[in-house]
């Protein structure tokens, strides 16, 4: 007998083992490690008799079967393929297009001062500013900040390189995925892709009092974060979009990024901020590849 499994991936490295715990690939954590995470937590008391059995036969027989030539695990779903995906249709639209990673992980505040001193990357080198001091400090922090995130598969000086020779006139889209993590520090409605949407127009708002400003002043900027699920947290949206200017915009309004940041209150600032406007609203997409992130820069001038 054959055993085909299809599996949509939604962890990051697609590890088969571990995606929807790995039901149709042999563990290789043993039945002693599982036995010792139960009495760690006082649970053997509450184990049904049949899981004892099986973990007790387990510990005299840790070897377990060997010849798995008759399963197929097929990773026919992934957060790779989905940028691959996206990557296809951003060059249908003209724009020059780089995925960075698929993925991305680590606290969203971080994540987005990785994506704003990218994007200040980006708008220094169509700006013709591919040498130079400010350059350097901007390509100096990023890879300081990318060595301390260690996000798998984030080859970011080749990222550089191809970014640092782009002309003038090209519209750019990054893409990237993965999954990244949100520190509590209120109780307010949201979710991780719209935090580091907000997030990220709050660090590029504050990039435009530094050096590279003026060159941030000169091209268009959007970024979008959004979950494949189409759920963000517990809301009705699968994430958001922002810019350099939202900050400002925001302001005129009388809301304040920071008091909602402050707050876990993403989903209510991008709710009521232009009655809604910047929410990605999806519906439930009934599949799960992770998160992905786009951003789109081009020239003011165009």
């Amino acid at each position: 007998m054959s055993v085909l499994s299809l599996i949509l991936s939604d962890v990051i490295g697609n590890p088969v083992d571990i995606i929807a715990s790995g039901p149709t690939v042999y563990s290789s954590p043993s039945a002693q490690g599982c036995l010792q995470i139960m009495t760690k937590y006082n649970l053997m008391s509450t184990l049904p008799r049949s899981v004892k059995t099986v973990l007790s036969s387990s510990v005299s027989d840790p070897s377990g079967p060997k010849d798995y030539s008759h399963v197929y695990n097929v990773v026919i779903g992934s957060n790779s393929l989905a940028l691959e995906e996206a990557k296809r249709q951003a060059e249908d639209l003209g724009y020059w297009t780089l995925i960075l990673s698929a993925g991305v992980c680590g606290e969203v505040s971080r994540v987005a001062k990785l994506y704003s001193q990218l994007i200040q990357f980006v708008c220094l080198s169509t700006a013709g500013l591919g040498e130079g001091p400010l350059r350097d400090q901007v390509r100096g922090d990023l890879l300081k900040l990318a060595a301390e995130l260690e996000i798998p598969g984030f080859n970011l000086v080749d990222s550089l390189k191809a970014l640092q020779g782009l002309e003038s006139e090209r519209s750019v889209c990054l893409l990237a995925g993965g999954e990244t993590t949100v520190q509590l520090q209120g109780n307010g409605k949201g979710g991780r892709n719209q935090e580091l949407a907000l997030q990220v127009a709050l660090e590029l708002h504050r990039a435009k009092a530094t050096g590279a400003g003026y060159f941030l002043g000169k091209c268009e900027v959007l970024f979008l974060s959004g979950g494949t699920d189409g759920q963000d947290g517990p809301t009705e949206a699968a994430g958001a979009f922002s810019s350099q200017e939202l900050v400002d915009k925001a302001a005129k309004e009388g809301i304040d990024v920071e008091t909602f940041l402050s707050n876990n209150d993403s989903y209510t600032f991008f709710s009521k901020f232009q009655n809604g406007h910047h929410l990605l609203l999806t519906g439930l997409t009934g599949t799960n590849v992770m998160d992905i992130q786009a951003i789109l820069i081009r020239a003011r001038d165009r």
